[in-house]
């Protein structure tokens, strides 16, 4: 399982570029200085979505003696995180690690600072996140600013969780994405839904030149229903290059939609997918 697939040089997902290699830092400030020339914006476009489905899912009111957690799949740092539980935006998080200042800190000093900088911004009606990402470096520091409140790396298209996100699963009812959706498939989905003890709905974002129909389908065997608005997109970020339009272009058509006013216009546009139980009553298992 890949981190966000922001773009980059690498071939990707059928021809949508990569950047692992902003991943891999010890904090965050690479990711936002590459990602800020493509304008990526899809975090700041699901703050608020994720903000609501996030509420909605903790009125239900579990008997559980903590609420339920957030997952965001596919975390890198705790952007999604950081928005959904501090009253910051993403333009304020762009010029904090790439402003000059941002720039001469050390990692150390970096970490200390934005652990402040969090904490005095975090919400009365914060929730507990989890976040999952195979690197190991973003993970960790998003633990030690306090954005996360655990985190794992188990790579669930090779295989299930292991015992410790097995145990967090149980305290999970909302499963976020909004970046690498062309780089995992439904059994992702699946693994989590397995793991899970309560209703867990998911809240996805997903680019139009993937197929989320996979993925519904299985979620419904877990008897979750799953709507989008086909009538909303959401930008989510410039193209690297000439080559990558030509991709993202094909794409969309071969699944049957019209780039016109969107890919055609150079960058990529997702769609929102909210998969929730038909009843609230209902567990997270296969319906077979």
């Amino acid at each position: 399982m890949a981190g966000p697939g922001s773009g980059g040089t690498e071939d990707g997902a059928g021809g949508k570029s990569r950047f692992d290699e902003v991943y891999g830092g010890p904090d965050p400030r690479a990711y936002f200085r590459r990602l800020a020339p493509l304008e990526y914006e899809i975090p700041h476009h699901a703050q608020p979505v994720f903000r609501q489905a996030a509420a909605e899912r903790a009125a239900l009111g579990d008997a559980r003696a903590r609420r339920p957690a957030v997952l965001d799949v596919c975390c890198s740092y705790g952007i999604n995180a950081a928005l959904l539980n501090h009253d910051v935006t993403l333009a304020e998080m762009y010029e904090r690690y790439t402003s000059p200042a941002g720039r001469t800190m050390s990692t150390e000093e970096l970490a200390a600072s934005d652990k402040e900088f969090y904490a005095a911004r975090r919400r009365p009606d914060a929730l507990p996140v989890f976040g999952l990402d195979v690197s190991a470096a973003a993970v960790r520091y998003a633990l030690r600013v306090g954005l996360l409140d655990a985190a794992f790396t188990d790579d669930l298209e090779q295989g299930p969780p292991g015992p410790d996100l097995r145990r967090a699963l149980a305290e999970v009812g909302l499963v976020t994405l909004t970046g690498g959706g062309s780089y995992i498939t439904a059994r992702t989905f699946t693994e989590l839904l397995d793991g899970a003890r309560g209703p867990v709905w998911i809240s996805a974002f997903m680019l139009r030149t993937v197929s989320y129909r996979p993925i519904a389908r299985a979620l419904a065997e877990y008897g979750l229903d799953t709507t989008v608005d086909a009538s909303r997109t959401y930008p989510q970020r410039l193209f690297t290059d000439e080559r990558e339009q030509r991709y993202a272009i094909e794409a969309v058509r071969a699944l049957g939609g019209d780039p016109a006013g969107h890919e055609e216009n150079g960058r990529f546009y997702s769609m929102h997918y909210e998969s929730r139980p038909a009843t609230h009553s209902m567990t997270n298992r296969p319906q077979r």
